[in-house]
């Protein structure tokens, strides 16, 4: 693409020409090319974040870190924001050392805070399972001006303990909050009083309700019941049904400011009588969302909630309940019935939500809700009936797919041999600019040429080559062991692949 320099280049135009560029080494060399061309230019942040996101994404993970390193020697001043991203990058390709390496060299960089990519690097060590290096950093880090300590990075490290089965450290971070200048919040109570109640310390989960009683509860919020099942069913699971009713009470009068008669006509004493763990079990979630005044937070968390334990018949109960009060289920209850409906591979059903359900409820489904019914219709081989719904999402207003929704779809169509079709994917994806990875066009070209599309397997060679993606060795074999098995194509293609070498 031939570029049109202006009389007086400033970075923010610089930045709007290798955006549009499709070849990410082109995109570098106009960036590289226009101080020279300009003696009183100088880039500058914006400009650099978006060069290094672009090399990023496309893979130059060496030209993204020499340019890195030219933005320290400019020392013009970078957003947090910049190093964030090269971090995601570095993780995604399973350089954890390289990620770490760069956030600590960030003090040599102009950047006056670095809170994001802390919180980052945070989350990407704990999802590695780096639970010791992770507790490193936060000790290294917590302390300093330049990391604003969040409660998310917290929580962070909360979850990290938790899954270790070590909740008693992660409750000496809660209790330490107030050092930290730091306040819980409803996601700290909710990793924390599942983690006790897994690790059996139901005492210690007792106190935290109570602590959330006067901190968080009593400003009323219908999302909090999800916590409050939590510890209850924990309790009914231990034998301790009698504590788990008492606790009830209290949540019913302090929490849901229930009124004493629709406690008593619950019935629970019934289900006690029976020793019915299940049933007592059922009428507790039952209460949590009848019991106060009802509202639309608090049947959506409770549904959701069970959506996500796999409890599809539960969750369908307090679904259905939500629509006969009068309350319009939210797109991410939606999402989380259907993620279950996927998990349970009752595909059929999860597309149901939005041919009929969605409509019915005056609902328009979002990216992510057509995301997630996509995947679970490749997951089950489907792949004609995912391509209907990409259409229809393609076509909705308002509804744009997005760059994992090609992935879904390249990846579920090829797996499936229907290389024409993502041919067809492939080029909306271009319209889009959305570049495809190297990986979806070594299994595109692959998949043509081994179904005799010699042709067009060229094409997206071309293609591939001029974004300055490498071609696998592999697929230079496999295309001209395919043009040699017919001669009639034969000359054509080999006319293209010389063009292709030469360039």
């Amino acid at each position: 693409m031939s570029v049109r320099w202006p009389r007086c280049l400033t970075p923010t135009y610089l930045s709007q020409i290798i955006r549009d560029q499709k070849n990410p080494l082109r995109a570098l060399q106009l960036f590289t090319e226009a101080k020279s061309r300009y003696a009183t230019y100088r880039h500058n942040g914006p400009v650099y974040a978006t060069m290094i996101d672009i090399l990023g994404t496309a893979g130059k993970l060496a030209d993204m870190k020499e340019l890195i390193n030219q933005m320290k020697e400019d020392s013009c001043e970078c957003k947090d924001s910049v190093f964030n991203s090269a971090i995601k990058t570095y993780a995604k390709a399973g350089l954890l050392d390289e990620a770490i390496s760069l956030f600590k060299s960030i003090p040599q960089f102009n950047c006056v805070n670095w809170t994001e990519s802390f919180n980052t690097l945070l989350q990407i060590m704990v999802n590695e399972e780096k639970f010791e290096t992770a507790y490193h950093l936060y000790l290294m880090n917590a302390n300093k001006w330049e990391v604003k300590t969040s409660i998310r990075s917290l929580n962070v490290l909360i979850d990290a303990l938790c899954r270790r089965s070590r909740s008693d450290l992660a409750l000496s971070i809660f209790q330490d909050m107030n050092t930290q200048c730091c306040y819980p919040d409803r996601e700290t109570y909710r990793i924390l009083m599942r983690g006790l109640c897994e690790d059996g310390r139901l005492n210690e989960a007792t106190h935290l309700l109570y602590n959330m009683f006067w901190r968080i509860s009593k400003k009323g919020s219908g999302e909090d019941v999800v916590i409050y099942r939590t510890l209850l069913e924990a309790l009914c699971d231990k034998g301790m049904v009698e504590e788990a009713l008492e606790i009830l009470g209290k949540i019913s009068r302090k929490a849901l400011k229930a009124p004493k008669n629709r406690y008593r006509n619950l019935g629970l004493s019934q289900g006690l009588e029976s020793e019915d763990v299940e049933k007592i079990k059922a009428l507790i979630n039952e209460f949590l969302v009848r019991g106060g005044v009802p509202s639309l937070a608090s049947y959506s968390a409770m549904a959701t909630d069970l959506y996500s334990e796999g409890k599809i018949e539960d969750g369908n109960r307090v679904f259905n309940e939500l629509i006969e009060r009068g309350f319009r289920p939210l797109v991410s209850t939606y999402d989380g019935k259907m993620v279950a409906l996927c998990r349970e591979r009752k595909v059929d059903a999860a597309a149901n939500l939005i041919d009929k359900e969605m409509i019915d409820a005056n609902c328009v489904p979002t990216v992510r809700t057509f995301n997630i019914l996509l995947k679970g219709l490749y997951d089950e081989g489907k792949s004609m009936s995912a391509i209907k719904y990409f259409n229809k999402m393609y076509n909705q207003m308002g509804c744009v797919p997005n760059k994992a929704t090609y992935d879904i779809m390249v990846d579920g169509l090829c797996a499936e041999g229907h290389f024409v079709e993502a041919c067809q994917i492939f080029e909306k994806m271009l319209v889009r600019r959305h570049w495809p990875s190297d990986a979806a066009f070594n299994k595109l070209i692959g998949g043509l040429c081994a179904s005799g599309k010699r042709y067009e397997a060229v094409i997206w060679l071309e293609e591939m080559i001029s974004q300055g993606k490498i071609p696998d060795v592999s697929l230079w074999s496999l295309l001209l062991s395919s043009m040699c098995s017919n001669s009639a194509e034969a000359g054509a293609c080999l006319n293209a692949v010389h063009k292709l070498t030469e360039s």
